[in-house]
């Protein structure tokens, strides 16, 4: 446990309608397992930095890895990481998904969802993961079957909130008609916002389902183009860099959402977590919008 005293968040979210709180900024442990990963001391650094600075939501996947050789590896970070660690920490996992030689595919098949859940469970050294998503719907497999799995691992105890990633607005309430579901996870960013247009941030807000974007910067390759944004004006007048001014936005845009910025520096997180403490107002929601336009 580190000595530094953790902050207090300002203002925690729920995780659904009646899950657990966590703080409005989680971490997205991609991209310590994918190529161009850091090393396995400067990843443990990035993870103990962001729970040093509040954090107590990680999401991972099983599929966070370089290849099938490697399956499990982000998991195993972030098991490795908690093991001496004293706080509550949400561990947010998803399946669904292959790495055949580094590619990425699609397998949503009840009896592979089934298998990955164990395998997940065995990478984490747990036995109940605390939220599952399917990690995208797979066009060979039935959407119901898919969630179906969700659900009776469910039951069974194994998994005790399940949640989707890249699905639409159709899909959701497909999928809530099986089972209850917690959150949602898209790709929602500043050059990406289909979640404001398609319905799917607006639903998550009117039924209380956590909204959880990823790649809230772009991602590696959009990332570093914030800064040339008209935002980046905005983030000057309020000293603070864009990637904290976006990520504010997105706090300011609604009570659900819980961005997963990915990071590899410690530094980086750090930065990120300062963004509850940067309060935005309807107006400068609308200034900053029309930098975007």
């Amino acid at each position: 446990m580190s000595s530094k005293s953790r902050p207090i968040p300002l203002a925690n979210r729920t995780l659904g309608a009646d899950g657990p709180e966590v703080y409005p900024i989680g971490l997205g442990a991609m991209l310590l397992s994918i190529s161009g990963r850091p090393t396995e001391e400067q990843s443990l650094r990035t993870i103990f930095a962001a729970l040093d600075s509040g954090v107590t939501l990680v999401d991972t996947a099983d599929a966070y890895c370089l290849d099938e050789s490697e399956f499990n590896h982000n998991e195993r970070l972030i098991a490795k990481a908690l093991r001496d660690r004293s706080e509550r920490v949400l561990i947010a996992t998803k399946c669904a998904c292959r790495r055949p030689g580094g590619a990425w595919t699609v397998d949503a098949r009840p009896e592979y969802m089934v298998e990955a859940a164990h395998a997940s469970l065995r990478a984490l050294g747990v036995e109940c993961l605390d939220l599952l998503q399917l990690h995208a719907p797979d066009s060979r497999v039935p959407f119901e079957d898919s969630v179906g799995a969700l659900a009776k691992l469910r039951e069974q105890g194994k998994v005790a909130r399940v949640g989707l990633s890249n699905v639409n607005v159709s899909q959701i309430e497909r999928a809530r008609r099986i089972v209850p579901i917690t959150s949602v996870q898209n790709r929602w960013n500043v050059h990406a916002r289909n979640p404001e247009s398609d319905g799917v941030l607006d639903y998550c807000t009117r039924h209380g389902l956590a909204f959880l974007p990823y790649s809230p910067f772009g991602g590696t390759r959009l990332a570093p183009t914030l800064g040339t944004l008209g935002l980046s004006e905005e983030a000057k007048k309020r000293r603070v860099s864009p990637y904290r001014l976006v990520l504010a936005w997105m706090l300011a845009k609604s009570p659900v959402v819980i961005p997963i910025p990915g990071a590899r520096r410690a530094e980086s997180i750090i930065d990120s977590c300062k963004a509850p403490n940067l309060s935005l107002s309807a107006e400068d929601v609308a200034a900053i919008e029309a930098t975007l336009a």
